[in-house]
């Protein structure tokens, strides 16, 4: 039987074995897909199990999706450009990093039916997942992106890399039409991001990457200021959806049953 897991810390807020042992089940597969808490140290280990095949495949969340790469052979074109991994397989006996996040981004956005063309953009954390969201709204014709972190450095640091983006002091808050918090603050109940968004006015629509919980504190306060509020559930189902694609050469269904899934 293959075995299959995604590593992270924290992971206990992970669906990602939900949602997949749901898709092996309908798909007749013989595997499992399992979660792992793990620190640093581990992740050679771990990668080094896809090579002799006691692992079949590695979904990488936060915080790793950088710290993976040194251990990886080869990148598809979206991992190199992005320089961040969530999805490991072995391909041609080389160990190799894809980034399904990017074209989840997009997808999701599309499902909400919210057209970022034109529209300023302004953007929470630079950890992992924040060059996927910068890549997706740079293909989706966003007008201006915006990138705010509370350690500035590690926003400059993206800048040098994506020249096209603009660093925001954290606590300053720019005239936006969107927002995304790409950070990991609202996985744990009740915590809030430090920032006051009252001043932007309503109408807006703020965006979280974060699917479990369901409403953060983030988007609770968007909506009760007027805003339109989404989770990251859609981009969290349709970046497993192609990673599931590329691993079993299966193409799952996205259905009411498998968003069920994930509501209760």
């Amino acid at each position: 039987m293959k075995k299959y897991l995604v590593i992270g810390n924290p992971i206990e807020h992970s669906l990602s074995p939900t949602l997949h042992n749901y898709w092996i089940t309908q798909n007749k597969i013989k595997a499992i897909y399992d979660k792992k808490l793990i620190n640093e140290k581990e992740i050679k280990n771990i990668i080094s199990q896809i090579k002799t095949g006691h692992i079949s495949g590695v979904n990488v969340t936060v915080p790793f999706k950088k710290s993976v790469i040194p251990y990886l052979e080869k990148l598809s074109s979206e991992a190199n450009v992005s320089q961040s991994v969530n999805t490991i397989y072995l391909e041609d006996n080389k160990i190799t990093g894809h980034n399904t996040d990017i074209a989840g981004f997009e997808l999701s956005l599309r499902y909400h039916k919210y057209d970022v063309k034109d529209k300023k953009v302004l953007i929470l954390g630079a950890g992992g997942v924040a060059p996927s969201i910068i890549l997706g709204l740079k293909k989706m014709s966003a007008s201006q992106i915006m990138l705010c972190n509370r350690t500035k450095s590690k926003a400059e640091n993206l800048k040098k890399i994506y020249d096209y983006i603009d660093v925001v002091n954290w606590g300053d808050v720019p005239e936006f039409d969107m927002i995304v918090n790409a950070t990991s603050v609202g996985l744990k109940k009740n915590e809030e991001i430090d920032i006051n968004f009252q001043k932007s006015g309503p109408n807006k629509f703020y965006y979280d990457v974060i699917y479990n919980p369901r409403e953060t504190m983030f988007l609770k306060k968007a909506k009760e200021q007027g805003n339109i509020a989404e989770n990251g559930t859609m981009m969290f189902v349709y970046q497993a959806h192609q990673a599931f694609t590329i691993w079993h050469k299966t193409m799952p269904k996205i259905d009411e049953e498998t968003l069920k899934l994930l509501t209760k």
